[in-house]
């Protein structure tokens, strides 16, 4: 009978250990998506829908910004500044409190991120962070 070669055997350990989830360890849900607040909550001048995107972008209406997850927070880089959130999501709610908010608001995910034009370009990263 051959015995297996060590490379082999290591490669398939590891391809099983990335492939499967650690139990126990509880994933956070993913901020991806397209979000919508919901009918008749009233979010001023602020927008109903926005577009959470992998490339580090996000937009709502004419308005595309950059965004970042610190800890349990999410950076916005609107106007060349972080604006910064107290952020909780579960499943498919995401509440968004603190920064310029005067009350937490909730958006509800109706699917996933759209794509970003090619002509319009993630803003930089304000002050190096």
């Amino acid at each position: 009978m051959m015995e297996p070669e060590p490379v082999k055997v290591v490669l398939a350990a590891a391809t099983l250990l990335v492939t499967l989830p650690v139990a126990g360890v509880a994933q956070a849900p993913s901020i991806l998506g397209t979000w919508r607040v919901a009918a008749g909550a009233d979010v001023k001048e602020g927008p109903r829908e926005v577009i959470i995107r992998e490339d580090s972008s996000a937009s709502w209406g004419r308005e595309t910004v950059r965004w970042r997850l610190v800890d349990r927070k999410i950076w916005i880089a609107i106007g060349g500044e972080w604006e910064i959130y107290d952020l909780r999501v579960r499943r498919n709610d995401l509440t968004l409190s603190g920064g310029d908010l005067t009350k937490a608001v909730t958006l509800r995910r109706i699917g996933p991120p759209t794509p970003r034009a090619a002509n319009v370009p993630v803003p930089p990263v304000p002050d190096g962070r």
